[in-house]
């Protein structure tokens, strides 16, 4: 791994030193806190896997960001799962979710216990019903049909019944298949609650929120851009003293979208864990996976 290896407690941080660092000097005044944490996953041979920390202080009213963790990759025979594995089980308790941006549930066909199926056609599970429902009711019906076993209900749901459509990638489309499987295996050796979030939906809302301009929002990964709109969004945060972020970080956050990402499934998981995210909606299928999406209209914490 790579930077954020060590926290070194002389780093600049916002406008009043984190608890985290008080707490050092007199343990005694430890006040209660919540953590959270968000990945961004990146590929198992790949070192784009970014992992923040964040610590939730709700007597304050205080969200710090106490540690960022970019670039974790393999090391020799340590592998970079085992990497991640480790990181989120040196937390002490309580660590109320790990959000990550892939899936976490796969498609519907591939959990069919049926021994002999019928083909999607003719199938009369809850999930595959309202795909149909929900295929036969759009205004402009797509061009090609859906696939079970490669999307789930969520993915069609984000792309028109928003504000806007929002393209979430199928759970076992050819991009993010990979990651899927990669966060099936990570979740089984995971202790804590596990999240799902779509970080530009969640970004979306949250910028809205703090009357961010709709096109950094749209681009915050754009190679052309996108630095620049991450930046505008941090800012923003700490000017309204929203969360409190060491300099270095925040410097890594805005340079690397992966990290940027993790970041805000962080909050994401925050948000959901005080009830600042939208339920799921009426009708949709109860076995069914959902993800985490910020109200629109939300008070920050």
């Amino acid at each position: 791994m790579s930077r954020g290896k060590v926290r070194s407690t002389q780093r600049k941080s916002g406008p009043v030193a984190p608890f985290a660092e008080i707490a050092l000097l007199n343990p005694k005044k430890i006040p209660k806190s919540h953590r959270f944490i968000g990945v961004s996953l990146g590929g198992g041979k790949t070192d784009k896997t970014c992992l923040s920390m964040l610590e939730y202080y709700p007597a304050q009213r205080k969200i710090f960001l106490s540690r960022l963790f970019d670039k974790i990759k393999t090391d020799g025979e340590v592998s970079a799962d085992s990497q991640i594995i480790k990181l989120i089980a040196q937390n002490p308790p309580p660590v109320e979710s790990v959000t990550f941006d892939v899936p976490l549930q796969l498609p519907k066909c591939l959990l069919c216990s049926h021994k002999k199926c019928v083909g999607y056609e003719n199938c009369e599970e809850p999930e595959i019903l309202w795909m149909w429902k929900h295929f036969r009711t759009q205004k402009k019906r797509p061009t090609r049909l859906f696939t079970p076993y490669t999307e789930r209900c969520v993915e069609q749901y984000l792309q028109s019944e928003l504000e806007e459509p929002f393209h979430l990638q199928h759970a076992l489309g050819s991009n993010l298949a990979p990651l899927t499987a990669r966060a099936q295996y990570l979740g089984r050796r995971i202790q804590f609650p596990l999240v799902e979030a779509f970080p530009k939906l969640s970004l979306w809302r949250i910028g809205n929120a703090l009357n961010i301009g709709k096109s950094h929002l749209r681009f915050h990964r754009h190679w052309e851009g996108g630095q620049a709109s991450r930046q505008i969004v941090l800012n923003k945060m700490m000017d309204k003293s929203l969360a409190f972020i060491y300099d270095q970080d925040i410097k890594i956050l805005a340079e690397s979208p992966q990290a940027f990402d993790s970041f805000i499934c962080a909050i994401t998981g925050l948000l959901a864990f005080l009830g600042h995210t939208e339920p799921r909606p009426k009708g949709f299928p109860r076995k069914e996976s959902w993800i985490e999406i910020p109200k629109k209209i939300f008070p920050w914490p």
